[in-house]
């Protein structure tokens, strides 16, 4: 049947076809056994199921969402009615707490590459997340909650960049484009399931917000079980790892210009997606009550939830490139229907069409910044790629906040859909990345 190469754990069948294998190398680059082994190795795995840890991470987002979502939908009511907060406390705590996340997620990503472990900084990061949970019910100040807010951030932070490295660590290349779109879809599923189940506990509870919060505690701590029960990491030997700590200016010449362009693209495409925050705001500028303004959000996380996955698999198959073209045509779609929206009816189309760009594009960029950075690297790729991407929806938002007070929600829209004819433009101009099997 042919010579074995053994790679890590992994025994590859060297298939006698010097055509094929010709052709293989000419494509895709194949310069080194290792490189020929890998290539065998995801074309024998092209039909089988993701990896069990896939789901795993999958449920462990899913879970820490849900009771996420649970206290911060409710928290800016509780800081204000039950704490005696003022708006500007709350605006703080947010901004302190975001910022704190973008810069934590580059050193995290570096950590997990110098040291060739991804699950001790998830751990990390889940635990903190879960420990912060019996924080707010027993909130009795502003100070209380600030600082579990800020501690769930720095959590969040740590977290990131080396869950999205590992996932592109356990899947085969060519079932990475589902991976992402899986975890994503279960991810946002947490994002609605959270906000319904507080709602809910309000409603049954006379709305009792340290109750909600109490029970919020329960699914963080099933998250931070199923990470430590079910989730494992390839082995990794220390001479495989980074040579020196990866925030080094030797070590980050070695991300690539693909790596960079697709960091660009994505940079310019997030100027044109700002906040979900103004499909709320459009909504009841449309006439929706407040009561029901959040089911415009719950709409189109339920769109992005459902479409993640089916993108992501279609992503495997190839035409990366015509998919992000079809995701950007959803996001103009979106701006349009939104800058021209005068009723409820297409504020709600304006959102399915949001949540369809998410859907298409998320997954498929983080499948690409894997694909395009050394995989010893990926935890800081991912890291500096969301570090960038989070100061484009913070200059975005920004813009997005000007335009609407100095001239109305229809410019800030229609601004968007600029932006996104802009990053269309340079992708159907030259691909973002080409093909590369590693």
């Amino acid at each position: 049947m042919g010579r074995r190469w053994r790679i890590g754990k992994c025994k590859c069948i060297f298939i006698q076809n010097k055509e094929r294998l010709t052709l293989a190398r000419a494509k895709y680059r194949l310069d080194s056994p290792v490189e020929i082994g890998r290539f065998l190795a995801v074309k024998t795995v092209t039909r089988q199921r993701l990896p069990q840890g896939i789901f795993a991470l999958g449920f462990v987002s899913l879970f820490m969402d849900t009771s996420s979502e649970m206290i911060h939908s409710l928290l800016p009511v509780f800081l204000v009615s039950v704490l005696g907060a003022n708006a500007l406390a709350v605006g703080v705590i947010e901004g302190i707490a975001e910022g704190a996340t973008a810069a934590v997620k580059v050193f995290a990503g570096a950590v997990s590459d110098r040291t060739g472990r991804r699950k001790p900084l998830l751990v990390l990061g889940y635990g903190l997340a879960a420990l912060t949970k019996p924080l707010f019910p027993l909130a009795t100040g502003v100070g209380m909650v600030f600082a579990a807010r800020l501690v769930d951030r720095i959590g969040k932070g740590i977290r990131g960049a080396p869950r999205d490295a590992l996932v592109a660590d356990i899947t085969p290349l060519a079932l990475r484009g589902a991976a992402y779109g899986l975890r994503q879809s279960l991810d946002t599923v947490g994002a609605f399931v959270g906000p319904a189940l507080a709602l809910a506990l309000m409603a049954a509870s006379g709305d009792d917000y340290r109750l909600v919060f109490w029970i919020a505690v329960l699914p963080a701590i099933a998250s931070v079980a199923i990470l430590v029960l079910a989730v494992q990491e390839p082995e990794v030997s220390h001479t495989e790892t980074s040579r020196r700590f990866p925030i080094h200016q030797d070590e980050m010449g070695r991300l690539e210009r693909r790596y960079w362009l697709v960091v660009a693209f994505a940079a310019v495409l997030t100027l044109a997606r700002f906040s979900e925050a103004f499909l709320l705001l459009r909504a009841e500028d449309a006439g929706l009550s407040a009561a029901l303004v959040p089911v415009i959000l719950l709409l189109m996380n339920v769109v992005y939830a459902a479409s993640a996955y089916p993108f992501g698999r279609l992503s495997d198959r190839g035409g990366r490139r015509l998919l992000l073209a079809v995701g950007i045509g959803f996001l103009i779609a979106a701006d349009l229907l939104l800058a021209a929206a005068d009723t409820i009816g297409l504020v709600a189309a304006g959102a399915v069409f949001w949540g369809l760009h998410m859907g298409t594009t998320q997954g498929l960029l983080a499948a690409m910044v894997a694909e395009t950075a050394p995989w010893n690297l990926r935890g800081t790729a991912f890291g500096v790629f969301n570090f960038v991407t989070a100061g484009a929806l913070l200059a975005a938002s920004v813009l997005a906040g000007a335009l609407w007070s100095a001239v109305g929600p229809a410019m800030t829209f229609i601004a968007g859909a600029a932006f996104s004819a802009v990053a269309l433009i340079g992708l159907l101009a030259k691909p973002v990345v080409a093909p590369r099997w590693h």
